[in-house]
C-alpha cells in the first residue's frame, strides 16, 4: 500500500514531458502510458500496467511491468520475456527475481516486463495475433516500430519509445524455442561486450550472431544498449531447472554490473562458443527419432536421426552437416520433406565471422 501511495503522488507531480504518465489504475495497480524509472522513489518495488495501444475492439493492451528501484544509484538493467507467446520460462524467471531481490540491497534499477506480447500469450502463439489473420507478424522483428503506424508498428513503437529504450543501460531478452522444438540454455550475442554478458549468465552454448533486424536484442545493441537473447529450453512449460539456472545467471550478471553485492562467479570452462549454425534436414517425410541427445558433440556425417515410414521401415538416416554441437532438436517426431531434425552450431575460422556469420 505504501508503494502505491508513493506512486500515486509521484505520478501526479511528474512533469508532462518524458516522465512517467499515469492513465488510471486496475485492481490498485497504476496504468501508465509512459514509464521513466528515474522519476520513481528509491528502495521500493513497484508494479504497473503499461498501455501499449488498443485491441481491435477498442480496449487497451496492458503489458505488466515490475520495477525494483534500488536504495543506491547504479545501472538500469532491463529484462523482458514473452515477446513470443508460446515461450514462457522467462516469465517465471522474472517472477522469481521479483520475489527474491531486495531493493534495500540493490544498486540501480531493475525493470522487468513479463509478457511483451499479450495477444500471442492469449493464443499461445509465437506471433503477434490480435485477430484471425493467418499471416500474423512477429513482434520480435518489428522494433523500434512507429507510433501512429499500422497496429503492429504502433504497438512496437509504444513499447520501444515509452517503456523499453528509455529505461535500459543493459538488457536481456528471455526466450525459449517455439512449439515442436527445444533448445539448450543458449545465448545469442553480437559484440565482445555482449559475449562477456553471455559468459556471465553461464549457458551451455553461446552463439555469436549478427541477428535479425527488429529484434529486442539487436535493436537495443545497435542503439547503444548492450543486450543478449537468453534461450531457455522448451515452449509452453515452466521448467524449474532452466528457470533456476537463468535466475542464478542473471544474478551473477547483476553482481558484475555492481547492482548486487557478492563475488562474481567466473564463466564456466565448459561453455561451447559458436559463430555459425546449420540445419540437419530430412529429405524424406515420416517419423523421426533422434539418435543423440540435445547438446551432443557431433562430427560431420555422423548419424543423428532415423526417419521411418508409416509401417516403421527405415527410409532415411539424417547425418550431421558439420562438426559441432547439437543446440536444437525437433520434439515433434512428424517430419515433412525438408523438415529440420536438429540444428548444429559450430565455429567458423573465417575472421569475418568473429561476431557471427
Amino acid at each position: 500500500m505504501r508503494a502505491l501511495v508513493i506512486a500515486a503522488a509521484l505520478l501526479a507531480a511528474a512533469p508532462a514531458v518524458a516522465a512517467t504518465e499515469a492513465a488510471g489504475s486496475l485492481d490498485g495497480v497504476s496504468i501508465v502510458d509512459r514509464l521513466d524509472v528515474n522519476t520513481l522513489p528509491t528502495g521500493v518495488t513497484m508494479r504497473f500496467w503499461f498501455r501499449a495501444g488498443s485491441t481491435p475492439v477498442g480496449q487497451p493492451w496492458l503489458v505488466p511491468v515490475i520495477v525494483i528501484k534500488g536504495a543506491q544509484p547504479g545501472p538500469r538493467l532491463l529484462l523482458t520475456a514473452g515477446i513470443h507467446g508460446d515461450e514462457l520460462n522467462g516469465i517465471a524467471v522474472i517472477h522469481r527475481l521479483a520475489a527474491t531481490i531486495d531493493s534495500a540491497k540493490l544498486s540501480g534499477t531493475l525493470t522487468m516486463v513479463p509478457g511483451l506480447n499479450p495477444p500471442g500469450l492469449l493464443q499461445s502463439s509465437r506471433q503477434w495475433t490480435p485477430d484471425w489473420s493467418r499471416s500474423a507478424p512477429n513482434l520480435n522483428r518489428e522494433l523500434p516500430g512507429r507510433e501512429g503506424g499500422s497496429a503492429i508498428a504502433d504497438f512496437a513503437g509504444r513499447l520501444w519509445s515509452r517503456l523499453l529504450r528509455p529505461n535500459a543501460d543493459t538488457a536481456v531478452d528471455l526466450h525459449t524455442q517455439s512449439r515442436g522444438t527445444a533448445y539448450m540454455m543458449y545465448v545469442f550475442a553480437s559484440t565482445p561486450r555482449t559475449r562477456r554478458m553471455a559468459e556471465l549468465v553461464a549457458p551451455d552454448i553461446i552463439k555469436m550472431d549478427k541477428g535479425d533486424k527488429g529484434t529486442v536484442e539487436n535493436t537495443l545493441t545497435d542503439d547503444g544498449v548492450p543486450a543478449i537473447t537468453l534461450e531457455l529450453g522448451r515452449p509452453e512449460v515452466f521448467d524449474d531447472t532452466m528457470i533456476a539456472r537463468a535466475e542464478s545467471g542473471l544474478a551473477n550478471l547483476m553482481r558484475d554490473l555492481k547492482m548486487l553485492p557478492g563475488k562474481v562467479t567466473p564463466p564456466p570452462a565448459g561453455v561451447y562458443v559458436a559463430n555459425d549454425i546449420v540445419a540437419a534436414r530430412a529429405t524424406r517425410p515420416g517419423w523421426a527419432r533422434l539418435l543423440l541427445p540435445i547438446g551432443s558433440a557431433v562430427k560431420k556425417d555422423q548419424p543423428i536421426a532415423d526417419v521411418r515410414d508409416a509401417f516403421g521401415a527405415l527410409v532415411e538416416t539424417v547425418r550431421s552437416p558439420a562438426d559441432g554441437r547439437i543446440n536444437m532438436i525437433a520434439t515433434d517426431p512428424r517430419i515433412d520433406t525438408g523438415g529440420t531434425v536438429a540444428r548444429i552450431v559450430w565455429w567458423s575460422p573465417d575472421p569475418a565471422c568473429a561476431n557471427g556469420c
